[in-house]
């Protein structure tokens, strides 16, 4: 579940599936989703804060829930795809907090973020290759442009890990937290909260530029993303994970 709560002006977010390592469901990425839409048109809220649990922000997809509603709608109109166009689109400034790991969307997400903290102990990983899959939530548009073509390879091809301090040295990370990571992120989200709404807005829209490339590119990777979830090579590590996770 996402437990959703409010503090001056900031809307925090926190994953709360603590049994499951935080793996999102169908029903986890539409709160999300609904959450962030509701930021573009609520004056009261001026900041998001996405955080997780005690050594975990999020394993990623939750295999089992993934497969079965996207096997359904050819994935088009899926709560995780909703989740994304809503990143694309919203409109506030968003922080993150990251204690443990941070796979696959865990990865992806941080590239919408205007600030991300992490605990000394955040490991960064996206094993889409590993699966036969490919980047998703633009981050094969927004990983080069933050990080520079060999280490997005490295993090979105190769599959690396990136510990907190690689993160922070390639720019994915603002700032490694050695105390309470969730405390400094909140008290940045307040302080942007705290600062004048418009002009914040006006600011924060200058520098994300255009994103219509951004919401094209996204649309793009759902479509290879579909269509590659019928491919052999796909449904072959699927298994294997699956057999892997049961074992």
């Amino acid at each position: 579940m996402i437990r959703i709560t409010r503090q001056d002006g900031v809307q925090i977010l926190r994953l709360d599936r603590p049994d499951k390592k935080n793996a999102l469901t169908g029903a986890m990425y539409t709160d999300l989703a609904e959450a962030l839409e509701r930021g573009n048109t609520d004056p009261d809220i001026r900041c998001s804060l996405i955080c997780g649990q005690p050594e975990v922000f999020t394993a990623g997809n939750d295999i089992g829930d993934f497969l079965q509603y996207a096997g359904k709608s050819g994935m088009t109109e899926t709560p995780v795809v909703r989740f994304l166009r809503a990143l694309v689109r919203n409109e506030k400034p968003l922080v993150a907090s990251i204690d443990g790991i941070a796979i696959g969307v865990g990865t992806t997400l941080l590239m919408h973020c205007d600030m991300v903290f992490a605990s000394p102990r955040a490991l960064i990983r996206s094993p889409f290759v590993d699966l036969g899959l490919v980047p998703e939530a633009g981050s094969s548009l927004l990983g080069p442009q933050l990080l520079g073509h060999a280490r997005a390879f490295e993090l979105l091809c190769l599959g690396n890990a990136f510990s907190a301090e690689k993160a922070l040295r390639a720019g994915l990370v603002n700032e490694v937290v050695e105390g309470d990571v969730d405390a400094a992120a909140l008290a940045c989200a307040r302080e942007i909260a705290a600062k004048p709404p418009e002009a914040m807005a006006l600011s924060r829209k200058l520098l994300r530029g255009d994103t219509e490339a951004l919401f094209e590119r996204v649309e793009e990777e759902i479509r290879i993303f579909a269509s590659r979830l019928s491919a052999p090579e796909t449904i072959a590590a699927f298994q294997a994970f699956m057999s892997k996770k049961k074992a």
